[in-house]
C-alpha cells in the first residue's frame, strides 16, 4: 500500500503524492540530501531538501532511496590562479590543433 505524502510545489502550491512519486536522494554529507518528484499539477521536476527528520519521514513511508556521494575532486584544495577566459580559448585552439591530448597538455602545463 501506498502512503499519501502531501508537498508543496514552489509553482503549485500543495500536492498529493504517493511513495512511488518521491525519491529521496541521501548524501553521505551532511545538510545535502534533498527528495524530488514531479509535480502532478504542472509536470515540473521538484527538488526539495530533507533533514533528518523528513529523511526519517519518507524512509519510513516507504519511499525509496537512492544514495550519493559528493565526488573527492570537489574537496580538493587548488593553488595558483584561476583559469582565465583566455587560458581556456588557448587550450580550446590548441585541442583542435592536436591529436595527442596528453602532449598538449605537457606542453601548456610547462610553458
Amino acid at each position: 500500500m501506498n502512503a499519501q505524502i502531501k508537498a508543496t510545489c514552489p509553482y503549485c502550491g500543495d500536492v498529493d503524492l504517493t511513495t512511488d512519486d518521491v525519491v529521496l536522494h541521501e548524501c553521505s554529507t551532511a545538510g545535502l540530501s534533498y527528495y524530488a518528484f514531479v509535480c502532478s499539477g504542472c509536470a515540473r521536476s521538484i527538488r526539495k531538501p530533507a533533514d533528518t527528520h523528513v529523511s526519517t519521514l519518507l524512509r519510513t513511508g516507504g519511499v525509496k532511496v537512492e544514495f550519493w556521494s559528493i565526488p573527492q575532486e570537489a574537496a580538493e584544495q587548488h593553488t595558483g590562479p584561476a583559469l582565465s577566459v583566455d587560458d581556456l580559448l588557448d587550450f580550446v585552439i590548441e585541442l583542435h590543433r592536436t591529436e595527442d591530448l596528453a602532449a598538449a597538455a605537457r606542453r601548456v602545463a610547462t610553458s
